[in-house]
């Protein structure tokens, strides 16, 4: 079946974050088990398992539905491929608007963690097409560019990593030749796949803040602590658009990469309730106390993307009014340094930077729930693009997101995978 024919996206396609809400539960009524709102006292697992994701949106089914929102859009929305995949895949972004800030947003770099496509097509649909005030407000101060599905070869495997080996990285890059592959090269069983047949990466380690660097043997293999070195394809990629945004409007304003967590996280004041999203807005240590790091702390603006999460919260925190699993939202661990990350290294640009981290990847939850789940994405990043488009973003305290409360245990039961887990895999 074609995305465009599919009720779940035709329906809340291009529908305001209110509109989006569910019909409340009464409060003396039984909560409906929609997997989020689910009590803990219920088993959870964070075993990897083979189970259903057909009706997430597969690249061929992206392809066709870009295409039609472009058409429908009388070219509001720009889409272009911007380049392969490994495996030649097409990589398409999504252009609309002409306003002055510029918004980047990127999902399935982890092909496992998929909700963040389908929000995005919601939006670009919405906000294409809509005569509403709101919409046109977007589309004269905001240039949004998302690139769904940005690593499609990961996408179409339904894993985390990429589908790379090290010996094609040496024969793009031969002054390699002589290193160790990089810590982030996948060779073994993970979650479930078997990297040992089909090799890849961990295409969210390889970002470098100097969007200008060139792989150097002396600095693999690396570590999570250290930089990437922009050796797949699909970080190049989104490295080249982030560098042609900020060549054509000074800089990004804001980055928001859209991920998933494990399934089995609890609330830290409620173990009875599962959180539905962590957020976050820091991914680096200090730049300007950080040896090796000084030169970007001119640019690097944490109380910004602190004000970007509070956006994204606040948003959410009132779609709970109706719909309180919308309430179930938590910071991500904060204790993090990852300048090999897109995020990471955008922010050390002077991007104000948004991790989305929705519950369950499809190997603990398959496509379960997908449709609140994309209502959770699409609800936050509407409260965010709103409050940027408006200015309002600047007038939230950046102390509000430092009382989101902070993400509460797991209570899974771990798989195999993950009790032999390599401590080099850092969560997200």
């Amino acid at each position: 079946m074609r995305l465009s024919q599919r009720p779940f996206l035709t329906g809340l396609a291009g529908l305001s974050s209110a509109a989006l809400i569910f019909t409340a539960t009464p409060a003396t009524a039984a909560a409906p088990d929609d997997g989020v709102s689910v009590t803990a006292a219920k088993q959870c697992s964070e075993t990897p398992r083979e189970l259903p994701i057909n009706q997430f949106t597969d690249h061929r089914e992206l392809g066709v539905e870009l295409a039609r929102i472009e058409r429908v859009s009388a070219g509001k929305v720009d889409v272009e491929q911007i380049g392969r995949s490994n495996r030649g895949r097409e990589v398409w972004s999504a252009r609309v608007g002409t306003g002055r800030k510029a918004v980047l947003i990127t999902s399935e770099i982890h092909g496992n963690e998929k909700t963040g496509t389908d929000a995005i097509l919601q939006l670009l649909d919405w906000v294409g097409t809509s005569d509403s005030a709101k919409a046109k407000r977007w589309r004269s101060e905001l240039t949004i560019v998302a690139i769904p599905k940005m690593n499609p070869d990961g996408a179409e495997l339904d894993r985390r990593g990429n589908d790379m080996t090290w010996q094609e990285v040496v024969a793009q890059f031969p002054q390699l030749s002589t290193s160790q592959p990089a810590w982030n090269y996948y060779t073994r069983p993970q979650q479930g796949d078997d990297y040992a047949t089909r090799p890849g990466f961990d295409v969210n380690r390889d970002y470098h803040p100097d969007l200008n660097y060139l792989p150097r043997p002396q600095d693999f293999p690396g570590s999570s602590a250290q930089t990437g070195w922009y050796i797949t394809p699909e970080s190049r990629i989104v490295r080249d658009v982030y560098r042609g945004l900020k060549a054509e409007f000074g800089k990004v304003d804001t980055y928001v990469d859209l991920h998933h967590q494990g399934a089995c996280y609890v609330m830290p004041d409620d173990p009875d309730e599962f959180v539905t999203m962590s957020i976050s807005g820091k991914f680096v240590d200090n730049p300007a106390t950080t040896p090796g790091y000084e030169k970007y702390a001119k640019d690097y603006d944490l109380d910004y993307s602190k004000r970007l999460n509070v956006a994204v919260n606040t948003a959410l925190q009132a779609a709970a009014n109706n719909r309180p699993v919308f309430g179930n939202i938590t910071l991500y661990p904060q204790d993090i340094n990852l300048p090999g990350t897109g995020l990471g290294s955008f922010a050390l640009n002077g991007s104000g930077a948004v991790l989305f981290e929705v519950r369950g990847q499809t190997q603990t939850l398959g496509q379960k729930y997908r449709a609140v789940l994309t209502q959770g994405v699409y609800i936050g990043l509407d409260g965010m693009l709103s409050a940027i488009a408006s200015g309002q973003v600047h007038r939230l305290n950046p102390a509000d997101y430092d009382r989101i409360p902070p993400r509460g245990p797991n209570i899974g039961t771990p798989g195999a995978d993950d009790a032999a887990a390599d401590a080099r895999i850092v969560a997200y």
